[in-house]
């Protein structure tokens, strides 16, 4: 791949080699894509039992102090300041218009202490957001440097446990600090009961010889995550959300307090205001291809008269599902689950129907 000599490596990279990985470049990151397993083994060696990531190409960053929750409520249309103690909330950066710079996870870690989560391709627009922002704040900002893991599947909490680790007081969508330098919250990108952990290299060194005793744990590639979270009718940054996606057109309002909605002073409030009252023109949808043939990102859609109806952000076959899954955004008065389209794949009309989300249940333990 041109270009390979500028794609930053991955601290654990030389355990990705032991371990016979495939490597391609995401994000600005050389990322392990597959390994000798195949990506459907993977996939569904994550459905069954647990898969390992390493997905140290994302960032964290601690905020914290005085005005930490002020700042995120300018930043995110989030209530900061009434998360509870550990509890993880999904938001965004937004524009002046309302379209989506970035989907995040904050996490509340104490009175004046807060973690974020960031997507690789913009950990640096994202910490120079905050940075300028938090001038008019009594926050600091710190980038950490962690090796980032996830561990994923039916099996998930067991292997952790049996590494010693507490997993017992986390709940979904909750994340606390088990061990100094270490964060780890009860969250994840493939539908699945999971955890995503942030620690020191030499502590992930150790963490990953452990759990790759365990039988039940499997290194898993980037192919296969975007396959599982596909299947679970998860975003990726880029391609089903970006700068010219807003929240309520990408189905995510439900990461908005409706009190947010009406009164907040966030950026890109009052244009998230103009779009809930007049309603989105286009909506994030499941499709299903007809047949085997996956329809990829980018395929153009249309109606069955030929007119331009929307257009594929992801896909893939699913190897759970046993069939090909998309996601895409179509015309509001096309969005309603079984309307027929038609994909445009390298010349030929292949059927899908807009299908609900997401393909597989979600699996996710909540206590």
């Amino acid at each position: 791949m041109a270009g390979d000599e500028t794609l930053r490596t991955l601290p654990l990279e030389d355990l990705h080699k032991v371990a016979g990985a495939r490597f391609g470049g995401f994000a600005g990151w050389s990322m392990p894509l597959t390994y000798p397993a195949g990506v459907m083994k993977e996939h569904q060696h994550c459905r069954e039992h647990v898969g390992l990531f390493d997905i140290s190409h994302m960032k964290l960053f601690l905020v914290t102090g005085p005005g930490a929750a002020a700042l995120l409520d300018r930043a995110c249309p989030i209530q900061a300041g009434a998360l509870e103690q550990s509890q993880s909330k999904l938001t965004f950066f937004l524009n002046d218009e309302a379209g989506i710079l970035d989907d995040l996870i904050v996490t509340r870690l104490g009175d004046e202490r807060f973690m974020v989560v960031a997507n690789a391709g913009n950990a640096a627009a994202d910490e120079a957001h905050l940075k300028a922002l938090a001038k008019d704040f009594d926050a600091r900002i710190e980038p950490l440097d962690r090796v980032f893991l996830a561990i994923q599947g039916p099996e998930a909490a067991e292997a952790l446990r049996a590494t010693g680790l507490d997993v017992e007081a986390l709940t979904f969508m909750h994340g606390i600090e088990p061990r100094e330098n270490w964060f780890m919250s009860r969250s994840g990108y493939t539908g699945e009961d999971g955890f995503e952990i942030g620690l020191p290299e030499s502590d992930a060194r150790e963490l990953v010889a452990t759990l790759l005793k365990d039988d039940r744990v499997q290194w898993i590639g980037l192919a296969a995550r975007d396959s599982l979270r596909l299947e679970a009718g998860l975003c990726l940054y880029g391609q089903d959300l970006s700068a010219e996606t807003d929240p309520a057109s990408a189905g995510l309002m439900w990461a908005i307090p409706k009190e947010i909605r009406a009164g907040g002073t966030f950026i890109g409030a009052e244009a998230l205001r103009a779009i809930i009252e007049k309603g989105p023109s286009r909506r994030r949808v499941g499709l299903k291809p007809e047949g085997r043939q996956p329809v990829r990102a980018g395929a153009r859609l249309t109606d069955a008269d030929g007119n331009a109806a929307g257009e594929v952000t992801s896909g893939g076959f699913g190897p759970t599902v046993g069939h090909p899954v998309a996601m895409g955004y179509v015309s509001t008065a096309l969005a309603k689950p079984g309307t027929r389209l038609f994909a445009d794949v390298r010349g030929s009309k292949v059927a899908v129907d807009v299908a609900p989300l997401p393909f597989t249940q979600h699996r996710y333990h909540k206590g």
